[in-house]
């Protein structure tokens, strides 16, 4: 059996490439050997470990797998100068490639790991107020850059000086190419570092039709998701150049605001009369306020002396004034209403639809549905309350009014006149 060994092995030795050809072969198994280790025994084992660990996310991104990857290639690398009869050139090619593979699967890796690092923060309760999504970005373009000077250098053997030398003349370029990239950067920077929003935030921009909640802030491009359930992606830069309006303030104020007008028909307005006055009195909310203003009013009056006799130099109480004390009263009283924050009610400038009179104050709650609910049900009393005070809500005239009032002028009258009868002439 030696014999037969040895005379083989002085029969392999007089065929070159035959042992060029067995031994390649011996080192890609080798490399194939070493790849299924790591992979079946030593990357399983590990991803159980992580998961009894409770960090199985790192599997989510595959950064061991990946990093597995460099094994196969490192035994490829360093063996093939092992193989006889290997062209030099063959040699140089194959650790070329195999550096220029190492150095792409380690950034490969490191973006996933920093994808992990924007995961765990944004387990945070606070991350939401300083995103570094966009600063993670920055850096993997500066770590795929890196690693693309570092392929190139590696497939041509050069130093990645040689190239990192030329880039000086092209930084004209680049700063031309990557122009949109390094006004995101700067506005990213701006907006963390003034807090213009956040994640979360009710953000509004009529111009680019966007109006919804930020969802997410990246480098390039911010994404509202509008209340159609519509995906709006915004430029990061756009947020610096334009204007636009962040709902944030209200929404931690804990209020929201009403700002509705009710308009009145002026011709309405007039003062109040006894019988109209005594039927107010029956409003809980009025009686103290008509009782004071009665006193005024005497008071004011009695001033007058003589002159007070006639109406027109006198103050009386008006239905609008009444109305308004009224509309006052109930939303200070209103449960919905926030009695913290600014509650007006005021006439505005007369128009030609009516005399707007404006409510204006703020709920006490911020929450959509029932925000709308608090004001309807405000505006609903409202309007079915003014005609106790003599009161009429403006509106223009429409076809049913129209009809209405050419069927009376048309209609004739309930009892006719009887018609004079003919006097005979001279």
């Amino acid at each position: 059996m030696p014999e037969q060994m040895a005379d083989w092995l002085d029969w392999l030795d007089q065929q070159p490439h035959l042992q060029t050809l067995l031994a390649s072969a011996a080192l890609i198994f080798a490399a194939w050997l070493s790849n299924w280790i790591v992979k079946r025994i030593l990357v399983r084992g590990l991803y159980r470990l992580l998961r009894h660990a409770g960090t199985a996310q790192v599997n989510d991104f595959g950064i061991i797998k990946r990093l597995s990857n460099i094994v196969p290639a490192l035994v490829l690398s360093i063996g093939v100068s092992a193989v006889p009869g290997l062209p030099d050139a063959a040699v140089t090619v194959v650790r070329n490639v195999c550096g220029g593979f190492i150095v792409l699967t380690m950034a490969l890796a490191l973006g996933a790991l920093l994808d992990i690092v924007n995961m765990v923060y944004q387990r945070r309760s606070d991350a939401h107020l300083h995103p570094i999504k966009g600063y993670l970005q920055v850096l993997k373009i500066v770590l795929y850059a890196i690693a693309t000077i570092l392929i190139i250098a590696t497939l041509i053997d050069r130093s990645p000086l040689i190239l990192l030398s030329g880039l000086g003349a092209m930084a004209a370029v680049l700063m031309l190419i990557f122009q949109d990239t390094l006004l995101s950067l700067v506005a990213s920077v701006q907006i963390t570092s003034n807090d213009l929003i956040r994640v979360g935030d009710w953000v509004e921009m009529p111009q680019l039709n966007a109006d919804g909640d930020v969802i997410d802030i990246a480098l390039h491009t911010v994404k509202i998701q509008n209340w159609d359930k519509t995906i709006t992606s915004i430029p990061t830069k756009r947020f610096i150049s334009d204007s636009f309006k962040n709902w944030r303030g209200m929404q931690e104020s804990g209020g929201r605001r009403i700002k509705r007008s009710l308009y009145l028909d002026q011709q309405s307005v007039h003062f109040l009369d006894t019988e109209e006055r005594r039927r107010l009195y029956r409003f809980n909310l009025l009686s103290d306020y008509l009782v004071n203003k009665r006193k005024e009013i005497d008071a004011w009056n009695a001033q007058l002396a003589e002159r007070g006799d006639e109406p027109v130099n006198t103050r009386r109480v008006t239905n609008i004034g009444s109305f308004r004390a009224y509309v006052e009263r109930y939303l200070r009283s209103h449960p919905g209403v926030h009695q913290g924050m600014t509650l007006l009610v005021r006439q505005m400038n007369p128009t030609a639809e009516g005399l707007p009179l404006e409510i204006y104050c703020f709920t006490n709650t911020v929450a959509w549905a029932d925000y709308e609910a608090i004001q309807s049900d405000i505006f609903d009393h409202l309007l079915a309350i003014l005609p106790e005070f003599g009161l009429r809500v403006f509106q223009h005239p429409s076809g049913a009014d129209m009809r209405a009032w050419a069927e009376e002028a048309h209609r004739p009258p309930a009892n006719p006149a009887p018609k004079a009868e003919a006097q005979p002439q001279a």
